[in-house]
C-alpha cells in the first residue's frame, strides 16, 4: 500500500501575514507539520507544493521529500485546497513514476496534531474501509439548541426536532471539521469534487489537537499550547 503525504501551503495569508513561514518555537510554522510527517514514518514520498522559494533551507535532505514550487495560476485565493492537492498528487506520480493508493493531506495550520492522530486517522480509514476520512472535533455549537438563523426575519433555530430539547447534553452530537486531516483513496480521489461523499469516515480529535491558526490570536494560543503539551506533541 503506497502512501503520499500532500503540505501544500502558499503566500499571502490575509489574517495573518505570512503565517505559513512564521517562527513558533524555533522553526517556521510550516515545518512542525513536515517534522509530523516524517516521524510518523507512515509515508512512502511527503511532497511540499509551495509558491515560496528554498524551502529546502529549513529541513534536512530525505530522499522521500519531493519540493513543488506550485504554479501562480494555483496560487491565489481563489483557488480551492483539492485542486491544489490534486496537482501535487499528480506531480508526485510522475516524478516517482508510481501510482499512490492512499492520499493523505495534512494541514500546516495545525501545528497541535499528535503523531498519534495520524497514525490512528490512517489506522481508522483502513478499518472502516472508507472512500476518504475527514477530521474533525465536538462543535462547542450545536444546530439543534444553540444556533440560530433568521429566516424571513424571524429568529430560530438552525435545526429542529419534534420535542423541545432544555439541555444542550440531550441535542444530537454535532462536529466542526477542523481541516487538520483529510485521507482519500486514489480512485474516489481523482473523480470526486466533493469532500463529503456516501462512504466519508470522520475521525475524531480532541479541541485542543484541533486548534489552527486563521489570525494573531490563534497564534499565540498555539504558542501556549506547544509550550504546555511540548512532550505529548512531539
Amino acid at each position: 500500500m503506497r502512501i503520499l503525504c500532500t503540505i501544500c501551503f502558499r503566500k499571502g495569508s490575509k489574517g495573518l501575514q505570512n503565517k505559513n513561514i512564521k517562527y513558533i518555537f524555533g522553526k517556521p510554522l510550516f515545518k512542525h507539520t513536515v517534522d509530523q510527517a516524517i516521524k510518523s514514518k507512515i509515508f512512502d514520498n511527503i511532497i511540499i507544493s509551495s509558491d515560496y522559494k528554498n524551502l529546502h533551507k529549513y529541513i534536512k535532505f530525505s530522499k522521500n521529500l519531493i519540493f513543488l514550487n506550485r504554479d501562480k495560476k494555483l496560487s491565489n485565493d481563489r483557488v480551492g485546497k483539492l485542486d491544489v492537492i490534486k496537482n501535487a498528487a499528480r506531480h508526485a506520480e510522475k516524478i516517482q513514476k508510481k501510482k499512490f493508493d492512499i492520499f493523505f493531506d495534512m494541514d500546516v495550520t495545525s501545528p497541535v496534531r499528535t503523531i498519534d492522530d495520524i497514525k490512528n486517522a490512517l489506522s481508522y480509514f483502513i478499518r472502516g474501509k472508507y472512500d476518504n476520512l475527514i477530521t474533525a472535533t465536538l462543535s462547542k455549537k450545536n444546530p439543534y439548541f444553540n444556533m440560530v438563523e433568521i429566516i424571513k426575519k424571524k429568529v430560530g433555530l438552525s435545526k429542529k426536532k419534534k420535542q423541545n430539547l432544555l439541555r444542550r447534553q440531550d441535542a444530537p452530537k454535532v462536529y466542526s471539521m477542523n481541516a487538520s486531516m483529510y485521507i482519500w483513496k486514489r480512485n474516489f480521489f481523482f473523480k470526486n469534487k466533493n469532500i463529503i461523499g456516501k462512504k466519508t469516515g470522520l475521525y475524531p480529535m480532541t479541541s485542543i489537537s484541533s486548534y489552527d491558526i486563521d489570525n494573531e490570536l490563534d497564534f499565540e494560543i498555539n504558542k501556549l499550547i506547544i509550550k504546555k503539551y511540548a512532550k505529548i506533541l512531539k
